[in-house]
């Protein structure tokens, strides 16, 4: 029989170590083929496969390299950038958004967790605003978002739990077991040797014992708080005493147990309390994705206009200059002439000198907006080829003369539909109500319901030196116990012949209780400021609202006003070069109202960014920032802008 065991001990490790094997070439195969994977999975990772739950779920690095798209807008050493193109780049390459798109696969297997049984991890719902240049980072290496993109805020921004809110007691409630089911097993061979003091016990002078257990347990929890346990305990033993009536003996135990919470712990919601609050948070990460992609295409395009802007007042003083050149040169011919006095050169002179300054102005700034710009729309800017690229602003600022017909309340009605942040607060009042709920299901005391059944097996071979050596009548009649393996020990452990029923009650009642007391109470707390935050942020929306119509309606005015400015500085201006022509003007008065023209043409242009950046921002307070800009979800969740 011994040799049996230790044959089937062999084969038995020989089945482990091919099993083995099969782990390990899955798992170096699925290393080598996943490192490689293009893209970050938004879905929940699984296999088919047996051993697929055993092995790791590989996350890819991410890609650094900048789209396809970038290539396309460069023509002649220059890049021809027009507002769609800026935002399909910020989809495709920005940093910002790219962070915050590993939040949706976190919440996603955040679920998967609470699906299996255990506690929700929570979600970042932050949103990093810190874009430099875009009105709201600094920059250099100690501003906040000096990072590529504004990345700074750290990954996902910030927020401590869904609307920054504490949520320390956020799924409190009673413990919550493992819904999958868990198998363990224990098998070990003991061999003892025992000195006896008095052989008349064992009938030998040292007891040698050889006792191997083979242990199984079956476990799982379910939604109701119900727990079932399964237990199969196999033990065989060999002895030399003549005592022993069996040698090998076989002992098998089955045990099937049920345990049912009756008050604390009853019910599905305390039980799914991670799974309801795990499908809020990713209901709440994708409207925190979504308000991101919302921040980020508003700076991008206040960074646009600000490039537009830049653009245009280095055109501006760049003509500017050429006039005043011009005017020089002329004035130069004009003194060798003799027909006007030294005094007027010098004055041409230094007006040159003067505008050439503000050229220079210009275009320093125009080439820091131009790198902004690049940082923002891209993964990398590894190439000085990039780096040192101009880029040059293709679309036009224009008046939208639909928008001062709508109404406040109108827009305020938009704003309280189409705000991310105001549905977040929405959905995290219902996670606060569960955690009310269940904080209060968890003060009551703990009452189980605790029923099982077992049967008992006993089994194997006579031992034939029973009794050997000692007069008949010495000892008891051998064991009534029929010989068998086994399988028949096991199979007996089934039929009812040693079975073993039991139903009972486990009750728990903490005195005052002062833990689960403190813990409903800060739910219930939290509960009425999760109430009050939302409230607050309703009327903080109404005032944003508000505040971005105004100013749209101020910068328009501004617009208007620029624009009479600019026209009559215009008309001067030729009204001035008509003089000159006739001999009734001269050229420092001509130079003045060029200046002037100059002044009003950048005010203009200066106004008609404000005015922009006003639309911008009551696209943003109005939640209508991706509807404008023709922005799909689908293409910012993956990355990849699809193009007609």
């Amino acid at each position: 029989m011994m040799c049996r065991w230790i044959s089937n001990s062999r084969s038995i490790s020989a089945v482990f170590t091919i099993l083995l094997l099969y782990v390990t070439v899955r798992v170096s195969f699925a290393q080598q083929t996943q490192t490689n994977a293009p893209q970050l999975r938004l879905d929940i990772p699984h296999s088919d496969a047996l051993w697929g739950p055993y092995m790791p779920s590989r996350v890819a690095a991410p890609d650094l390299a900048n789209s396809a798209w970038l290539d396309s807008l460069m023509r002649d050493g220059k890049m021809y950038l027009s507002l769609q193109d800026a935002i399909t780049l910020a989809l495709e390459n920005n940093l910002d958004i790219a962070i915050a798109r590993y939040n949706l696969p976190i919440a996603a297997i955040d679920l998967q967790r609470a699906q299996g049984g255990g506690f929700t991890l929570g979600v970042n719902t932050g949103i990093v605003q810190n874009t430099p240049g875009a009105g709201v980072g600094g920059i250099g290496a100690s501003a906040s978002g000096a990072g590529a993109g504004g990345t700074t805020g750290g990954a996902g921004g910030a927020g401590a739990g869904a609307s920054g809110l504490v949520q320390s007691t956020l799924g409190t409630g009673t413990a919550v077991y493992s819904f999958d089911p868990i198998i363990t097993g224990l098998i070990n061979v003991d061999h003892q040797t025992l000195p006896v003091i008095n052989q008349q016990i064992y009938g030998v002078p040292s007891l040698n014992t050889v006792t191997t257990n083979g242990d199984f347990a079956y476990r799982q929890a379910f939604s109701p708080g119900t727990r079932l346990t399964v237990l199969l305990y196999n033990q065989r033993q060999s002895a030399n005493s003549p005592f022993f009536n069996l040698s090998p003996s076989l002992s098998t135990t089955f045990e099937f147990k049920l345990t049912q919470p009756l008050l604390a712990g009853f019910g599905f919601l305390p039980n799914t309390r991670y799974i309801h609050i795990a499908k809020n948070n990713r209901k709440i990460s994708n409207l925190a994705f979504k308000g991101q992609v919302i921040a980020t295409v508003t700076q991008i395009e206040n960074l646009y206009w600000d490039l537009f802007n830049a653009y245009q007042e280095e055109q501006v003083q760049e003509r500017s200059l050429q006039f005043a050149q011009q005017t020089y040169s002329n004035a130069q011919k004009q003194f060798t002439l003799k027909a006007i006095p030294e005094m007027d050169v010098v004055r041409d002179e230094a007006e040159v000198a003067k505008r050439d300054q503000d050229l220079t102005v210009a275009k320093t700034n125009l080439q820091l907006q131009q790198l902004l710009m690049k940082n923002a729309l891209t993964k990398n800017l590894d190439d000085p080829l990039l780096v040192a690229m101009p880029v040059i602003p293709t679309s036009q600022m224009h008046m939208n003369d639909a928008l001062a017909q709508v109404q406040v309340q109108d827009l305020v009605a938009q704003a309280m539909q189409n705000r991310p942040e105001l549905t977040e607060s929405q959905i995290d009042l219902r996670n606060h109500e569960i955690t009310r709920k269940t904080a209060r299901n968890a003060l009551l005391p703990t009452v189980n319901l605790v029923a099982y059944y077992a049967g008992n097996a006993l089994g194997g071979q006579l031992n034939p030196n029973y009794g050997a050596g000692f007069p008949s009548g010495a000892l008891p009649p051998n064991t009534s116990v029929q010989p068998t393996g086994f399988g028949g020990v096991l199979r007996n452990a089934f039929n009812n012949s040693g079975q073993e029923y039991f139903v009972g009650g486990q009750v728990l009642i903490p005195i005052r209780n002062r833990v689960a007391k403190a813990d409903q109470y800060r739910a219930d707390l939290e509960f009425r400021q999760s109430q009050l935050f939302q409230q607050e942020l309703r009327k903080q929306i109404l005032i944003e609202v508000e505040n971005a119509q105004y100013a749209l309606e101020q910068s328009r005015a501004r617009v208007d006003s620029a624009t009479k400015a600019r026209d009559l500085a215009q008309k001067t201006f030729g009204i001035m070069q008509q003089e000159q022509k006739l001999g009734a003007g001269s050229t420092f008065q001509t130079l003045s109202a060029q200046h002037d023209l100059a002044v009003a043409e950048s005010d203009l242009v200066s106004a008609m960014t404000a005015y922009e950046k006003a639309r911008v921002q009551l696209d943003l307070q109005t939640g209508a920032t991706l509807e404008q800009n023709h922005i799909s979800m689908d293409d910012a969740r993956t990355g990849i802008v699809r193009r007609p």
